[in-house]
């Protein structure tokens, strides 16, 4: 796809508003209408579009097929915490656990992985765990206190 297309996305997502459900699957899909046949990103902007208005079991199977079908290393991370975080919607805390475990901080995404394993492992009933990964990526972020705080989330309690 071209630069022009992503400009498209872009322009898509920064008015998207989701008081109008139908304007916004009406305006993407016409913009994945332009994708090729079986193109990952296709899968991933509609299943976006389905998770932005809270539809989000229609939203799991579209990040599955857009994952499956491949994704360039911007959309693929994106991909796999937005399932999660769903999964985790959803009440499927488990899988969205296995999924982000899987994932480190990159460049896109920064720290959002570890941010949702947090809530995930939270929701899970794994309240220690939880607070560990998330003080363990808030710790970098710090300008005083790192280390204390690395020192901490090591001396909490197992699960």
């Amino acid at each position: 796809m071209t630069d022009s297309w992503e400009a498209k996305i872009d322009d898509f997502w920064a008015n998207a508003d989701d008081s109008d459900p139908d304007k916004v699957l009406r305006d993407i899909r016409a913009l994945i209408a332009e994708c090729p046949e079986q193109d990952g990103r296709a899968y991933f902007e509609l299943a976006s579009a389905h998770d932005f208005l809270a539809n989000e079991a229609q939203a799991v199977a579209l990040y599955r097929e857009a994952l499956q079908l491949g994704l360039d290393a911007e959309r693929e991370p994106q991909a796999k915490i937005q399932l999660a975080s769903t999964l985790r919607n959803l009440g499927q805390s488990g899988e969205a656990i296995e999924i982000l475990e899987q994932l480190e901080s990159d460049e896109t995404t920064g720290s959002a992985a570890q941010a949702f394993l947090a809530l995930a492992l939270f929701d899970s009933g794994r309240k220690s765990t939880a607070l560990k990964v998330a003080l363990r990526a808030l710790a970098p972020t710090l300008p005083l206190y790192r280390r204390s705080v690395l020192g901490y989330a090591d001396e909490l309690p197992a699960d």
